[in-house]
This record gives C-alpha cells, structure tokens and sequence, in this order.
C-alpha cells in the first residue's frame, strides 16, 4: 500500500502497524499508514489479563491493528493499545485499507493509460484528495455517488477527468438491502380493498419499496437504497402508512425485521 500520512495520527484513531521489535515488557512498531512514525505498546495493553510471554501474542514482521492512546509529538513518543481494539473495529480497519488497495490499483490503471511513472501520479492524486478525505478510496466512493469531480479537490484535470472514468466504470454504487415481513389483517366487510389500499401506500411512498405477499395475511417487504440509514427511515415510513390504515379500523397489524447478517 502507498498510503503514507504525513504529521502524527489522532488520539483514539486505530492504525494498521508492523512489529519491528518485542522486548520483555513492550512492542516496538512501525505505522504504516504515516509517514517515518512508530510507537509502542506496553505489555498492559497487548492484551487483557496476565503475560507470561509476550511473543504469544505478538510476532516481528507481523500486521496489527492498534489504537493511539498518547501522543508526545515534542518528543515523538506515540502510545499505542492492542487489546483496546475489537473485532468488529480490526474487520472494519481491514476493509478499509482494502478498499485503499483497491483505489490505488485504479490509480495504477491510469497510470498504464497515460504512460506515466505511478509514483508521480500518486502523489498528486493523495496529496489533494486527503486534504480532504481519510482515504483516497472515500473521494472515489463520492464520484460514484455524487457524480462529482476530482479537480473540485485540486487533482489536476489531465488526471482528474480520465480518472473518473476509470472509477465510474469499476465501482458501482453501494446498495444497502433491508427486509421484513408486514402482517396485516381486518375483519372489516371491505377488508380485502382495505388491506390492498394500505399496501398500495406503503408501496408508493417510496420507489425502493417492493412488497410482495407471503401467505396468510403476511407481505414481504424490501428496500433498497445506497445508505442504511437513508434505507431505515423508508422503511419505516413505508410500514407506519400500511400500520396506520389497518390500526384505524382496530385490525391488526404489526411489522417484524429481518435480521441482517
């Protein structure tokens, strides 16, 4: 990966690092996200409980996810924590220095397009884009959604045009996919145009709803949408129509959630 900060990272930030060194009681390691920095996790902070033997837990050369703790940029000192890191944050660190990779091959399919050293085209493209964004991959996520352009960041037209092609034609916008099953039911005589009414509702009040039935008074609901938030708040306005049509004439009614994985 080219990615290299420059300046100290941010208290609380997680940050992939390389073991360079382990003594008896601290993790000497490199940052590979920045530039020419490293830091060091106490023995306390490697993992919870007591170490006999730290290399149980740590290898030279090996890859970590750790969080800073304390940082002394007069000296230099930067503070680091192993054990203060979930799964749930090192999958989602680990993703996005994937999605990193993944935007520098596209920075590299440029550079093959133009004949052009990628040292140079990087550095122009990285220079202007994290002035504005953590990774370079989240102005890419932003042309794809947002259709905007990268010379608004200050990446040079001959680069920033030809780019937003490239990235336009291998990533494709993001989908969040949100399902449940809405149960309607009313012993009313019209019931049947009632419930077909309340649907029609729900279904319309936004074009990512799809709602398909299950059986027995049960309809399947989906959204789709690029956002989960923007995906939660249409489902729950689509499902609080139907609810409302059916409750006012004290039929039953109710939304269940499909969890997702």
């Amino acid at each position: 990966m080219l990615l290299r900060k420059k300046g100290f990272p941010e208290m609380g930030e997680l940050l992939l690092c390389r073991v360079t060194n382990i003594q008896y009681n601290s993790v000497f390691v490199n940052l590979e996200e920045y530039e020419n920095k490293s830091g060091m996790i106490h023995i306390s902070e490697v993992s919870a409980g007591r170490i006999k033997n730290i290399r149980e837990f740590v290898a030279e050369g090996k890859f970590v996810v750790c969080k800073v703790l304390n940082i002394n940029q007069e000296r230099g000192y930067i503070d680091l924590s192993l054990r203060r890191v979930s799964g749930g944050q090192h999958r989602t660190k680990m993703d996005e220095l994937k999605q990193e990779q993944r935007a520098e091959k596209l920075i590299e399919q440029l550079c093959k397009q133009q004949k052009k050293k990628m040292e140079d085209v990087y550095l122009q493209v990285s220079e202007a884009l994290l002035k504005h964004f953590q990774y370079i991959y989240q102005a890419f996520d932003q042309v794809v959604a947002a259709d905007i352009d990268l010379a608004q960041f200050d990446v040079p037209k001959a680069i920033a045009e030809p780019l937003k092609a490239i990235i336009k034609e291998n990533i494709k916008p993001k989908e969040v996919l949100l399902k449940g099953t809405l149960t309607l039911e009313t012993y009313e005589s019209d019931g049947i145009a009632l419930v077909r009414h309340a649907l029609d509702l729900a279904e319309k009040a936004n074009p990512a709803v799809t709602i398909t039935y299950a059986g027995g008074g049960n309809y399947h609901i989906t959204v789709k949408a690029s956002e989960f938030k923007e995906a939660e708040k249409i489902l729950k306005e689509s499902t609080e129509v139907a609810i409302a049509v059916v409750e006012k004439v004290k039929g039953k009614a109710e939304f269940k959630r499909e969890e997702t994985a």
